[in-house]
């Protein structure tokens, strides 16, 4: 009498604890997928790519006038 009174109360213990863990885990998946939680996502996603777009502008820029500074130099008529 006393074994399955302690082995149903083992059980309900072990049941009830799987189901708390079950119901978190399965709360935290769906509020990773809130529109609140995607939209915030998408625009750091969006941001950080147009943080590379500019930097990458910039370097495009630079190596732009080096280039053309070493053009200059190379086709500059000679001096008399």
């Amino acid at each position: 009498m006393f074994k399955r009174l302690f082995w149903l109360t083992v059980g309900t213990a072990v049941g009830f604890g799987g189901s708390v863990w079950a119901q978190r885990r399965l709360r935290r998946t769906v509020e990773r997928y809130y529109p609140e939680r995607v939209a915030q996502q998408v625009s750091a996603g969006v941001r950080s790519l147009g943080d590379d777009v500019k930097a990458a502008s910039r370097e495009a820029r630079a190596a732009m006038r080096e280039r053309e500074e070493a053009l200059r130099e190379q086709f500059r008529p000679p001096a008399r």
